[in-house]
């Protein structure tokens, strides 16, 4: 439960770093608004991205993994869509590179907390 709790807040905090970044990203409704975007963002990662991944599989083999971008793209766009008065990205440009700075801030906080000792 604990390490659900954290990447929670990891991704929060990825989503609020991104915010900060990115001038066409805004969260609305302060740090309520970063833990629902992120837990929203969560779910769809969880549930709805792996379908999307199983049926892109050829194409995601043909651009060598690169399509996995876009595919993160379009999840935080489901999420936009979602959560209209919450999260506002404009554009495509915005939600690609957003997208890609969430995976990376998130990649980098999951492995300075990963803890070896479960495995």
């Amino acid at each position: 439960m604990i390490y659900l709790l954290v990447r929670w807040l990891i991704m929060a905090i990825a989503v609020a770093v991104t915010a900060w970044l990115m001038p066409g990203m805004d969260v609305h409704q302060g740090l309520w608004g970063y833990i629902v975007v992120s837990g929203v963002l969560g779910l769809i990662n969880a549930i709805i991205r792996p379908i999307v991944m199983f049926l892109t599989c050829p194409l995601v083999m043909l651009t060598f993994g690169l399509f996995a971008i876009i595919v993160n793209a379009l999840m935080l766009s489901l999420t936009d869509w979602l959560l209209p008065s919450l999260l506002t990205v404009d554009g495509f440009w915005t939600t690609l590179f957003a997208s890609i700075f969430i995976s990376v801030i998130a990649w980098v906080l999951n492995s300075l907390v990963h803890d070896n000792s479960k495995y």
